[in-house]
């Protein structure tokens, strides 16, 4: 049998080499050597590297695993300048990374592509598949983007996207599931919701104060089906037949072993679609959705 861990990703967002507050007492460097070898021991199979500075990707270069053991995937920048320049950056990118290629390159967002620019850049990225760099190229979507409609267009191979036990709109429309069956691998983002599920209803964000009653009935159903909430994130992501990959962001080694431990028990036996929140003003407003 598949372990569920070799369907989990590993974001860098979280590392806190760009400037965020480091794990008490540890360099950023230490920690994040240590998260990835921990990501690595445990068979993880993807790495996204989002878009950090130089220096960070330097960093990260110089602690990754050698050899490489995971499937990187990088993030253009926005097309705005132009398809050698992205070009330019991606390359820098891997140098910094120490990496020859990569298997996927995302351009950032359905805005980017359909923006004038859009397919300069997604022809360049379809050069630069067809020329050995990656082995995909795909794209970062929102709820809101359309998209199948996207996909129908520019064909990608892969599609990262929002969904979460709390918000399972492109569950629940059927869009993953109609990815899948057009041969894209799709990539889940966000199945935290930015933490929110750990946190008290009275600490929800703002926009999501009208959903704090299905956020307390979402807390008390995982509670009372002998769970916890990280272990719930996890077991409905990794149940998700529509997705390949589950990518999840940490900020320490602690927290890196902490998602290893829930990944890999078995998944709680609890009623997802009663933790769906329905209020599509409150999922709209959120920023990763």
């Amino acid at each position: 049998m598949t372990s569920p861990l070799t369907k989990l990703g590993l974001a860098t967002g979280q590392f806190g080499l760009d400037g965020a507050t480091p794990a008490r007492g540890r360099p950023r460097d230490v920690e994040a050597r240590e998260i990835l070898s921990i990501a690595a021991r445990s068979g993880l199979n993807v790495l996204e590297v989002g878009r950090h500075s130089a220096p960070a990707e330097t960093q990260i270069g110089q602690v990754l695993p050698r050899p490489a053991p995971f499937r990187i995937t990088v993030t253009t920048v926005r097309p705005d300048r132009g398809p050698d320049f992205a070009e330019a950056e991606i390359r820098g990118q891997l140098r910094r990374l120490g990496v020859e290629r990569v298997d996927t390159i995302l351009a950032p967002s359905a805005t980017d592509l359909l923006s004038p620019l859009g397919p300069a850049l997604w022809d360049r990225l379809r050069a630069l598949r067809d020329g050995g760099l990656c082995n995909r190229i795909g794209v970062s979507v929102y709820a809101s983007d359309d998209p199948v409609r996207l996909a129908r267009r520019f064909k990608p191979d892969v599609v990262q996207a929002p969904a979460s036990l709390l918000d399972q709109r492109l569950l629940i429309d059927g869009t993953l599931s109609e990815l899948r069956e057009m041969d894209i691998e799709v990539q889940l983002r966000s199945i935290f919701l930015n933490g929110v599920l750990f946190l008290p209803p009275d600490r929800a964000p703002s926009h999501l104060k009208a959903a704090a009653g299905r956020i307390s009935r979402a807390r008390r159903l995982i509670a009372e089906g002998r769970s916890d909430p990280l272990q719930a994130a996890l077991g409905f992501a990794l149940s998700r037949p529509e997705a390949s990959t589950v990518l999840v962001g940490v900020t320490s080694a602690a927290e890196m072993s902490a998602v290893v431990a829930a990944a890999a028990s078995p998944p709680p036996d609890l009623n997802w679609d009663e933790m769906a929140i329905d209020d599509p003003e409150a999922l709209g407003a959120w920023a990763a959705a």
